[in-house]
């Protein structure tokens, strides 16, 4: 009996899906765990196995095309076998595309896209040629060009890097779908583009209209839409700039392009990546250049400035003379990631009414439990997976601060998964430990040290910093004793997390020295009352003053 597949939801965010890529045709055999497709969602691209054997009868949309989450996505049954009445009832009596009618389609739709004098007529969203920005993670709204990895005229084959995108959270690698060539790029290194937007066309030159297709996308405008394919004497003079611009590829934008181990050797030996220039493509440094690197000879040119020195002739105390001779400063362009920080964090701060509650913890008996562990523990335990673990475990009893504030209703969630905000070079990320209550210390600590680093490298994937519902902000080993912390929506809680300091407090009748910890929620009283947050600090401080309970 046949058996329906419906667009599944992918994601926590996802309402609709993109068809990337058919790795089956309509009459296919198909059997259980099979690559059946390609879906493109709000986070990532991912692959959809088979549920069942058969024959595929019936996909509800061809590559390109848009599905909304539970809609008819294909039909696996028997071949020959009637699912008239099935496509009827998924599709509310849409045209069946059924096996008997795959070859009608393709033919009917090719010589509609071949008119180039009707621009508004072309349907981009089902060309193969078109390449629109995608939604590389839950809130992305736009995206910066950080890289093209390949220029216009440049054959493009399927599974290439053609682009590094910037997101608000990450800078991530956008690979080719087709195979073909480089005809169009709708925004240059460093430009903006909206999500859904024109990225790029990639097809056959002679076969494309470029100039149709852009017109289509921004709403007509004839040729000063965009840019038509440069000749090849364009395309000639534009290489050596090109060229030019590899010997500095591998440090632009302040990211080094670097593969794994030559990072891991460069580390080893000490070598600064900044100063190699990569001879991978572009411009990407390699093995090979960490083992021929040879560190230049340190020239220290000893300028000295033309301004007149001032004349000492009477005068007790020296003239003072500024060093740089005159007054300046320096414009630093937000970069996507701090641009999203700033509007997020602002919306928090202004639109959920924060209050703050402030607890000191006796962490004596954590300090002595965290020695024995790491005596043994795979992975070295930090102060930090203490507090992860304990917050998990308190959360777990304190379903109310488990939550999310969704304007008309409040959402308590069944998982706990704690973010734990990281500091980068653009400003900062909180990757995700997921349910962290159900996970031991060194499977907390594994895990914290592996996302930490690829934060920091910016590796990071869409569902490793997104699905958050508490987060926690340590800055106790730079010193700080207190501080409050903005929340991160869609938390309705944050903790923030001081040093541990030595105090001298009364034990018996005299006087001893023990190690205390501040620490301070911030609570959205819109979700969390003031009684609901101070009982969770209670249990969360009960937890680590004991740490031993966290073990049963």
């Amino acid at each position: 009996m046949a058996e329906v597949i419906l667009m599944p939801r992918l994601s926590d965010t996802m309402t609709e899906g993109v068809i990337a890529a058919w790795h089956k045709k309509i009459g296919d055999n198909v059997k259980k765990g099979d690559l059946l497709a390609e879906v493109e969602t709000d986070k990532a691209t991912m692959e959809l196995e088979s549920y069942k054997d058969g024959t595929l009868l019936h996909i509800g949309i061809d590559k390109g095309g848009k599905l909304q989450v539970n809609d008819l996505l294909a039909i696996i049954g028997t071949a020959g076998e009637d699912i008239s009445a099935l496509v009827k009832e998924h599709s509310g009596g849409a045209p069946v595309a059924t096996a008997a009618k795959k070859e009608e389609t393709p033919k009917a739709a090719t010589p509609a896209a071949a008119p180039q004098s009707t621009t508004s007529a072309v349907d981009v969203s089902k060309m193969d040629e078109v390449v629109l920005m995608p939604r590389l993670s839950d809130t992305m709204t736009e995206g910066v060009i950080a890289a093209w990895h390949k220029k216009i005229g440049d054959a493009v084959k399927k599974g290439e890097l053609l682009a590094e995108i910037e997101t608000d959270k990450a800078t991530m690698e956008l690979e080719s779908y087709k195979n073909g060539t480089l005809l169009y790029i709708g925004a240059d290194k460093g430009q903006k583009i909206q999500v859904n937007d024109l990225l790029c066309i990639i097809g056959e030159k002679d076969k494309v209209d470029v100039n149709a297709i852009v017109a289509a996308v921004k709403g007509g405008g004839g040729s000063s839409a965009g840019q038509p394919v440069p000749e090849k004497t364009t395309v000639a003079g534009s290489q050596s700039a090109v060229t030019a611009s590899v010997t500095t590829a591998s440090t632009e934008n302040g990211r080094v392009k670097a593969s794994p181990l030559a990072k891991k050797l460069a580390q080893e030996k000490g070598v600064d990546l900044h100063s190699i220039h990569g001879s991978g493509d572009g411009g990407r440094i390699i093995k090979a250049d960490i083992d021929n690197y040879k560190p230049a000879a340190q020239t220290v040119a000893a300028t000295t400035t033309s301004a007149p020195a001032a004349k000492a002739t009477t005068a007790p105390v020296p003239v003072f003379a500024p060093v740089a001779g005159e007054e300046g400063y320096t414009d630093i362009p937000n970069s996507q990631i701090r641009n999203v920080i700033a509007k997020r964090l602002a919306e928090s701060k202004f639109s959920a009414p924060h209050f703050y509650l402030t607890m000191e913890i006796n962490m004596d008996n954590a300090m002595a439990l965290r020695t024995q562990m790491n005596e043994v523990s795979p992975v070295k335990i930090s102060f930090n997976d203490m507090v992860v673990k304990a917050a998990a475990l308190a959360l777990r009893q304190h379903p109310a601060v488990n939550a999310s504030w969704m304007g008309d209703k409040i959402r308590r969630h069944h998982h706990i998964h704690i973010g734990i905000a990281v500091a980068i070079e653009d400003g900062l990320i909180v990757p995700v430990i997921r349910f962290a209550d159900q996970k031991g210390f060194p499977q907390i600590a594994a895990e914290s040290k592996e996302l930490a680093g690829k934060a920091k490298n910016k590796k990071l994937q869409p569902n490793e910093f997104s699905g958050n519902t508490f987060t926690i902000s340590n800055l106790g080993m730079m010193d700080i004793e207190e501080f409050t912390a903005i929340i991160n929506p869609p938390d309705s809680c944050i903790m923030a997390v001081g040093r541990i300091k030595e105090v001298v407090v009364r034990k018996g009748e005299g006087f001893g020295v023990s190690n205390v910890m501040k620490i301070t929620l911030s609570c959205d009283h819109r979700s969390v009352d003031g009684a609901t947050g101070a009982a969770f600090l209670q249990t969360f401080k009960k937890l680590l003053e004991s740490p031993l309970s966290m073990l049963l």
